[in-house]
């Protein structure tokens, strides 16, 4: 029998909360159950005024509307907050009710500007999180799974200087020399001849709009100034360390300071790589 839905029903006022009508298993449900985000109170404290101006929009809000970004694949902040006014699931985990006025989409980048740029705030977010998702036995950092990801730089490519600078010798090179010389020792040979310590250089192209970044060229791709973001993840998918470089390095110069500073103290057991990470002529 052919039936038609009766729009009216819509007009109807119905009692129901936003509790309700949040799917039992929806992944923000999970989070908002394992991941205790009040901490953020206390990281973003000495960043307020506690007894005079105007009540902030609150901070753990802030944050949570970027993980909602970030998780979903929403491409701009200003479309975050659009998805966020019709989203049921989305309101409930930023705590807002039906009538809650949701954010500007320019809050997020003032408060950054004004309170968090040139902070480690969200890094030190990163870490309490991953520390939470460990004592709960989600993570197991024995084993390592190291990649590199380039990341294309807000930076015009023919805005550049070239710009001589010293060769660095790799980190490993002195170690790796003293342990040639100990060896030879041990079988009675003569010590290598001492090398020539002349100060060797090389000229590199400097992006002027963005300094850090690094002009990168693989393959068939046109050259670029990016970004590389060393990242480490378990076997189930946590990232446990991430540390960006400028793009025209190789992986193998970018690995060991990657490791000494973010994996080391995690005492891995096996690191896994590609093939990217052999030692590069």
């Amino acid at each position: 029998m052919l039936s038609k839905n009766n729009k009216r029903k819509t007009d109807q006022i119905q009692i129901i909360s936003v509790e309700q009508l949040v799917p039992k298993n929806h992944i923000l449900r999970k989070i908002d159950k394992y991941i205790d985000f009040n901490f953020i109170y206390e990281l973003v404290e000495d960043k307020y005024s506690l007894d005079n101006g105007r009540p902030s929009i609150d901070p753990v809000v802030l944050i949570k509307i970027l993980f909602i970004e970030y998780l979903f694949n929403i491409k701009s902040m200003r479309q975050t907050i659009k998805e966020i006014e019709v989203n049921i699931a989305y309101r409930w985990f930023l705590g807002l009710d039906f009538y809650d006025k949701v954010p500007h989409f320019t809050t997020f980048s003032q408060n950054y500007r004004r309170r968090f740029k040139d902070t480690n705030i969200f890094e030190e977010i990163f870490q309490n999180i991953l520390s939470q998702a460990m004592n709960k036995g989600f993570v197991d950092e024995k084993i390592q799974f190291v990649d590199s990801t380039h990341v294309k730089a807000h930076a015009n490519r023919h805005k550049n200087k070239k710009e001589e600078i010293k060769k660095v010798t790799k980190a490993y090179q002195e170690e790796l020399d003293k342990e040639i010389e100990e060896d030879r020792k041990e079988h009675g040979k003569k010590p290598l001849k001492e090398k020539n310590e002349k100060e060797e250089t090389k000229e590199i192209t400097v992006s002027t709009t963005d300094p850090e970044s690094g002009l990168f060229h693989k393959g068939e791709h046109k050259e670029v100034f990016a970004y590389c973001v060393e990242t480490s993840v378990d076997k189930n998918g946590w990232i446990l360390g991430h540390k960006t470089f400028p793009g025209n390095l190789h992986d193998s110069t970018t690995l060991l300071p990657f490791y000494e500073e973010k994996l080391k103290k995690l005492k891995p057991e096996k690191i896994v790589m590609d093939a990217g990470y052999k030692h590069q002529p």
